[in-house]
């Protein structure tokens, strides 16, 4: 008797490696914010593998925890911001007011 085979027949990756992107990461939208055009994209828990902190409530978002990544559309992709969904969606009501000190961790 064969053992059982756990991959799929057919080998290899399918022919869509952004589709699988796409399931990893997110699906990346525009949207219009304080007039820019900012790409961003929800990342589910599993993505999610290192801690940040959000600049809408200045609280850490540890790994696992699914959130919103966004940058402006035209600026550099190292301008990457990682906030809570409920902070990103209330984002012109909320907003870091604490200014950390110089010695505070910048995830």
């Amino acid at each position: 008797m064969s053992p059982r085979r756990n991959r799929p027949r057919g080998g290899g990756r399918s022919a869509s490696g952004s589709a699988e992107r796409a399931d990893r990461y997110g699906v990346e939208r525009t949207e219009d914010w304080r007039g820019e055009e900012w790409v961003v994209r929800q990342v589910g828990g599993g993505a999610a593998g290192k801690h940040y902190r959000c600049p809408g409530c200045d609280q850490e978002i540890p790994p696992g925890v699914p959130h919103v990544v966004a940058w402006a559309q035209h600026g550099p992709v190292d301008d990457r911001r990682h906030w809570h969904r409920a902070c990103w969606n209330a984002r012109d009501r909320r907003s870091a007011r604490l200014q950390r000190s110089r010695n505070a961790p910048r995830y």
